[in-house]
């Protein structure tokens, strides 16, 4: 994808097409009939074809397919929007990953609805804010521990007391623990690259970016 969709930097099979819009992206830059969800910072996982065939948006945070024409798609501002695919291209999934969600278990339910070898998809991490401009509280942190204290190296305390937390690398290893280990993306930042994304904490009335995988 070229313009103003990033391209996805992963070795993807040529059926497999992904983009993630920033700031100048129009409808015509995505895929046609392209459907959301209706993201509650959760860990629930639905399919491409629960998502085509519900009248409403679907309360979920992750969408998983593996038909052609299937299309997942999560929106974001600040949070981690998470793509995957199978190495053979034979299933996709899409995942919004916000420390909430990401706590939760959004990624590990994702690859797990994905029914198959975990250790044989591709996952790319989206823009996101960065560590140094993600402030977050003692229950943030405490969160993350108490599923694995290997966790902590995640988290800088700062000056104020409180923590910046880093959201690539704890998708990192939770998609580690889980066989992911074929990772690409990341080291974007939301808040600090105005020109290019939107920002919830820079502007909570701000737009969203798209990050999609769909099957030919």
């Amino acid at each position: 994808m070229t313009g103003v969709l990033i391209d996805i930097d992963w070795p993807a099979p040529a059926n497999v097409i992904a983009g993630s819009t920033t700031r100048g992206a129009a409808d015509h830059d995505l895929p046609p009939d392209m459907r959301f969800l209706h993201q509650v910072h959760g860990a629930t996982v639905v399919t491409s074809a629960r998502v085509r065939e519900s009248a409403t948006a679907l309360d979920a945070d992750a969408v998983t397919g593996s038909e052609p024409g299937d299309c997942c798609a999560v929106r974001t501002a600040d949070c981690l929007p998470v793509l995957f695919c199978g190495k053979g291209g034979e299933r996709i999934g899409a995942a919004h990953a916000g420390w909430r969600g990401l706590a939760a278990g959004v990624l590990e339910n994702t690859v797990a609805a994905m029914s198959g070898p975990a250790g044989d998809l591709l996952a790319w991490l989206g823009p996101a804010i960065s560590q140094a401009n993600f402030e977050v509280g003692e229950e943030v942190r405490a969160a993350f521990l108490g599923h694995d204290p290997a966790a902590g190296r995640h988290f800088l305390e700062n000056p104020r007391g409180r923590w910046q937390a880093d959201l690539y690398g704890l998708a990192r290893q939770r998609l580690n623990a889980c066989g992911v280990e074929a990772i690409y993306g990341g080291g974007w930042c939301t808040y600090a690259d105005e020109a290019r994304f939107y920002s919830y904490r820079r502007a909570a009335d701000s737009g969203r970016m798209v990050s999609f995988v769909a099957l030919k």
